[in-house]
């Protein structure tokens, strides 16, 4: 017998007969293998375009509205997508019921929009399972230390599925997407893009940074330091797909897993995983800042103190003496702000120009084979150059190199890279 945490997006809850369809798929996970019925917990997102409408409501009522009962309303898409499968669960004769995020509870701590998990007191919920019951779980709410209701942003359902599977010691969790797995890239853009077998945590949480939406940051930090088993995999499937357990999917797993398949001859190991695009991004530059110590700090913490994510920065060599060019890029949203920012604080940091640019992108290759390999970079570089593809600015990590371009280029640049790191499946069609 299995424990498996089930989590569903809002594109696959979307309407009474795609609910149905989640009820079959969780129907038959229950039913496991050999008579060997599972443990299974489903998390469940509101239905796809119900928090914008809830979030538009709640505008509508009051533009200054208080954050403790904007969570309120946009708590209730899920409550309605969770009792929905229960009914349809219990239609099919399986034994179900809801469990809101007050009632296991899902204990959070930090904003209301905002909150993060602190903990989750999974022993009801675990004997429940143990009774045959199958739990349903509004994701994205919980409770906060007064007792209110709290949400937790964009992408928190991916969250609350492997904080549940952590709290519960699930043997897997799968996220059923419209999607049926990670990608070396992009698939709309690159046609001969292949389905990843297994990515480590640590390559997950890169590609989940710059710009794969397959699954939230947090949520692959969270499966990282909780050891949780993560499947990516698609919702769209017909009765005779592979079992989940067979892993049709993408598993999401530890760098000593991966090395196991490895070795195994499961999964063959690449230098590169995979090329992520961010179109999201903008960059700012400040001319002529004094070039003294304190400078570039004056620049950077109001920013941070705003919440504002700082991203590339580049120090130009100063043109004239004592004087600088600071560059950087923030998300796109928060372009406005963090210029307004900038400019009310013009005579402190002491600069002469703000220039700003929203047509960049950044693009990024990632891939835990970098440790042990130079040339990475050297490769991407040329590559992009044999183009003629310029880069305006570059950062990297362990595992990842980044680098800033015009936003007309992203596509083709994402192309290049793919097929000069050797990532392009074969051409079913050649020979």
């Amino acid at each position: 017998m299995a424990r498996i945490v089930m989590k569903f997006g809002g594109t696959s809850m979307a309407g009474t007969e795609r609910i149905r369809r989640v009820a079959n798929i969780v129907r038959r996970q229950a039913a496991g293998r050999d008579g060997e019925r599972n443990q299974v917990a489903v998390v469940v997102s509101a239905m796809a375009g119900e928090t914008d409408r809830l979030v538009n409501f709640c505008r509508e009522a009051n533009a200054l509205y208080d954050p403790a009962e904007y969570d309120v309303v946009v708590a209730s898409g899920e409550q309605v997508t969770s009792g929905l499968l229960a009914l349809t669960l219990q239609a099919l004769g399986q034994p179900a019921r809801s469990w809101l995020g007050w009632q296991l509870p899902v204990h959070t701590v930090e904003n209301h929009a905002k909150a993060l998990i602190d903990r989750i007191e999974g022993s009801g919920l675990i004997a429940a399972m143990e009774e045959g019951q199958i739990a349903v779980i509004p994701g994205f709410q919980g409770l906060s230390p007064e007792g209110r209701v709290t949400t937790m942003g964009r992408g928190g359902s991916d969250t609350s599925a492997v904080a549940v599977a952590a709290a519960i010691g699930a043997d897997r969790c799968d996220i059923y997407t419209d999607v049926d797995g990670v990608y070396t890239t992009d698939p709309r853009i690159v046609a001969r893009a292949r389905k990843l077998k297994a990515v480590t945590y640590e390559e997950m949480l890169e590609l989940a940074s710059v710009g794969a939406k397959v699954l939230q940051t947090r949520s692959v930090g969270l499966a990282m330091r909780a050891g949780v088993r993560v499947q990516v995999l698609s919702s769209f499937v017909d009765d005779d797909a592979t079992p989940a357990d067979d892993h049709p999917g993408t598993m999401i797993v530890s760098e000593d897993e991966m090395n196991q398949l490895v070795e195994r001859g499961e999964v063959e190991r690449q230098l590169v995983t995979g090329i992520a695009h961010d179109k999201n991004e903008a960059k700012i530059i400040l001319t002529r800042v004094p070039d003294r110590p304190g400078s570039v700090a004056h620049i950077f913490e109001p920013l941070a103190k705003a919440s504002i994510n700082v991203d590339m920065i580049i120090q130009n060599v100063g043109r004239d003496k004592g004087e600088t060019d600071v560059t950087f890029t923030v998300p796109q949203a928060d372009l406005a702000r963090a210029q307004a920012l900038l400019e009310d604080r013009r005579e402190e940091i002491g600069y002469n120009r703000i220039i700003t640019d929203s047509h960049i992108a950044k693009i990024s290759v990632v891939g835990v084979g970098m440790k042990s390999h130079a040339g990475v970079a050297a490769t991407m570089f040329a590559a992009l150059a044999e183009r003629g593809i310029n880069i305006q600015a570059i950062t990297t990590s362990e595992i990842k190199v980044s680098v800033m371009i015009d936003e007309d280029e992203t596509e083709l640049a994402v192309r290049v890279l793919h097929t000069a790191y050797g990532l392009d499946a074969p051409d079913e069609s050649a020979g």
